[in-house]
């Protein structure tokens, strides 16, 4: 089924300040977040307070009004606000727009405060939006100066800290956004675009004096961090009058070229922002944000620095539970149907077990996320198979029932004709068997695929097999040998019944190997898919991230810079053997994990073929008086 979208009339506070300069994730957003079982597209937007950041996001939602404009000297946004809408170009996507504080607000007094924000803000988005006024100058630059500090923020593992090498691979896609622009894109009698007006402002400057450095610093690490970056330059929207009031005023009220730059920005955002994901390209949806969101509060809250790693391993048990649940609760569900219907035939029944199992694996392998183990996968599995186990017990219990209804029915006459004492007369032995074999005719053919049909007729023959005995003992029209006959010939007919209620038995059995064996390869095809996935999203991951880095080595080449150049070359190398290494620890646990599953298929064949060679010996045992007899 799929996921139904969530749209939110206004936006809510997601992330509030709490007095004492604390953070906390609010309820209400949180169980907004749990409706979302969709991917999430998270586009957030920070800068200078009163910098008219809230203007862009309503016109990404669509609206004029919605997040709070300010117009006055304080910034309005506290905390961070949220406003989930459908997706306008992804169908089946949600668009979750986040609206962060004014940075740099004199009135905060906690000088950390805007760097705690500025974090989240790139750990919950997969774009991020710098909206800054005038023009991208030094002083612009050094407004994002939060990005020299997030090393003390951020860590890509427990034992990276004050190690940004790895930021790239998880960092979201990056656009400035920069407001009132009035100069011309034009660098030493050049026109230039937008993007190389960027890149001018971010280029480095040679040498190594304390200046140089300050000033290359937040570039190199916007460069670093932010292999994906772009511009938009947006002139004054309206006449001075009339910016207190931006938000109410019509089309006609805006400049066109402010329009046409503010429907340019919105359609690269619809059209070029990711998917949020996790480590590997897991993606995210409003359920997982949401724990994301509440596990770096936390961890910020506590003084604690946020972990891209450790949250990837606690996501993934949680997500691998849901997961479980998530294929039981198909699993369940179409069997429960199915039991509406028992009794059943067993090949029915097992063919519906195993479309069903197929359904739940795949519903499980949609979801789980770095089940390397394959932990999950066999509690699934250890599941479905105790629920089919019982789904067969009631369709037994279900058939038997209704085949002993049909013989109370059937032999409802003789049963009336037993008590009568009908059959305690001359010729009577006659009559109880002409009947006994209209009874077992009728039945027979009318219980062929029903479960436990033959041992039900077993146990009715047992019963039988005494008043019988009674009935052909007061019969004179029988001899003394025509009595052993008749007797032999029922016990014979007897025995009969048992060994086909053994063979039934064993029938039985090898439909629940047979599923069994299909339930298997069905499972190690599935991990053979799910296990190719992960390795071409983890390729495509490495890719990027080397791609970035070779672009900015072969610039930096190309500038004179060489030690950084070196330093990138030595990074590139690293990252290309630490690859190359898990890699082979992957390809190692894959391995292991389909052994194991291998040996417990093998195991569990070897208990079934017990199970038969015992079946076997005891229909030996049962036919022996019966050879004797012949």
């Amino acid at each position: 089924m799929a996921a139904v979208p969530v749209a939110m009339q206004e936006p809510v506070c997601l992330i509030n300040n709490e007095e004492g300069g604390g953070l906390s994730v609010q309820q209400e957003a949180l169980e907004i977040l749990q409706q979302i079982q969709q991917p999430v597209v998270v586009v957030t937007i920070v800068g200078p307070y009163r910098s008219g950041k809230s203007y862009l996001m309503n016109r990404l939602a669509g609206k004029q009004t919605g997040f709070t404009l300010g117009n006055t000297v304080e910034s309005k946004t506290k905390g961070i606000w949220m406003w989930c809408v459908p997706h306008p170009s992804e169908e089946g996507h949600t668009l979750v727009l986040l609206d962060t504080e004014g940075l740099g607000d004199v009135n905060k007094g906690d000088s950390k405060h805007d760097t705690k924000i500025f974090a989240l803000g790139i750990l919950l988005s997969s774009t991020l939006v710098f909206n800054s006024r005038g023009t991208i100058d030094n002083k612009a630059i050094e407004e994002l100066q939060y990005v020299t500090e997030l090393t003390n923020y951020i860590k890509v593992t427990s034992s990276d800290e004050g190690d940004d090498t790895q930021f790239v691979r998880f960092f979201p896609n990056f656009i400035w956004a920069v407001r009132d622009f009035s100069l011309e894109l034009n660098i030493e009698g050049q026109d230039v675009t937008e993007d190389e007006y960027l890149e001018y402002a971010l280029q480095l400057k040679p040498g190594h004096s304390r200046n140089v450095v300050e000033y290359n610093l937040p570039r190199e690490c916007i460069r670093n961090y932010f292999p994906s970056r772009r511009c938009f330059t947006f002139p004054v929207p309206t006449h001075p009058d009339n910016m207190s009031r931006l938000e109410s005023l019509n089309p006609d009220g805006l400049s066109r070229e402010f329009l046409r730059v503010a429907e340019h920005f919105c359609k690269f955002v619809f059209m070029q922002s990711k998917v949020k994901s996790l480590k590997d390209g897991y993606e995210v949806n409003g359920k997982v944000l949401g724990h994301l969101a509440k596990m770096y509060v936390d961890t910020i809250s506590r003084g604690g620095m946020p972990c891209l790693e450790n949250a990837v391993v606690t996501i993934s048990e949680l997500e691998n539970k849901a997961a479980v649940e998530d294929g039981t609760r198909v699993y369940q569900t179409g069997m429960e149907q199915l039991k509406q219907s028992f009794p059943l035939e067993l090949m029915v029944v097992s063919a519906e077990h195993q479309r069903l199992y197929t359904m739940a694996i795949q519903t499980f392998m949609n979801r789980c996320f770095k089940d390397d183990e394959g932990k999950y996968l066999k509690s699934l599995e250890k599941d479905i198979d105790q629920r089919f186990d019982q789904y067969l017990n009631h369709n037994e219990k279900a058939s038997k029932k209704k085949c002993q209804d049909l013989l109370t029915s059937l032999s409802a006459k003789m049963t009336d004709q037993l008590q009568k004492g009908f059959y305690a007369k001359p010729g009577g032995y006659k009559l109880f068997s002409k009947d006994m074999e209209s009874i077992v005719e009728e039945y027979n053919s009318q219980t062929t695929k029903l479960v436990k049909a033959e041992d039900v007729m077993a146990e009715f023959l047992g019963r039988k097999f005494m008043e019988a005995e009674s009935i052909r003992q007061v019969d004179t029209k029988l001899s003394k040998q025509e009595k052993q006959i008749c007797e032999e010939r029922e016990r014979a007919l007897l025995l009969q019944q048992k060994m086909e209620a053994e063979e039934e038995e064993k029938r039985m059995l090898e439909v629940k190997m047979k599923a069994e064996k299909e339930s298997f390869e069905e499972r190690m095809k599935q991990i053979a898919k799910k296990s190719e996935e992960e390795r071409k999203l983890k390729e495509k991951e490495f890719e990027k991230v080397l791609e970035s880095k070779m672009r900015e080595q072969k610039e930096m080449l190309e500038k004179g810079f060489d030690m950084k150049a070196e330093n990138l070359k030595q990074e590139i190398e690293e990252d290309r053997r630490k690859y190359e290494e898990n890699q082979a620890v992957q390809a190692k646990q894959h391995e292991q994990m389909m052994e194991n599953f291998r040996n417990e298929m093998q195991q569990q064949e070897q208990r079934h073929q017990q199970a038969m060679a015992r079946m076997q010996q005891q229909h030996q045992l049962t036919m022996r008086p019966f050879l004797i007899f012949h």
